[in-house]
């Protein structure tokens, strides 16, 4: 199975399924191209388009990044690799305020 590899800000390693990605994209050539969400000219158009996604890395990482958002993919994402934390850097350059209280 083919995933996605993603390093956030926190240098945290996340993956997810490439399918997850695959099955967005084709939804959307999909329903844009036979105009309808479903039958037989949907199904194969979203099937072509799912196994062109699939065999083209740079189709999955390119969709992904311009058209989902992380909102859409957490729930299938899994963190493989806790992110670090710099609170020295936090502690010299982090944005500075004084309260009263």
């Amino acid at each position: 199975m083919k995933y996605l590899r993603i390093t956030m800000p926190d240098q945290s390693e996340w993956e997810l399924p490439a399918l997850i990605i695959a099955q967005n994209r084709a939804s959307y050539y999909a329903e844009k191209d036979t105009g309808k969400t479903d039958g037989d000219e949907f199904k194969k158009v979203y099937h072509e388009e799912m196994v062109y996604a699939l065999d083209d890395n740079y189709e999955i990482i390119d969709w992904a990044a311009d058209n989902m958002n992380w909102e859409d993919v957490v729930k299938h994402a899994h963190k493989i690799k806790d992110g670090i934390i710099d609170y020295q850097e936090g502690w010299v350059n982090g944005e500075k305020e004084i309260v009263e209280y």
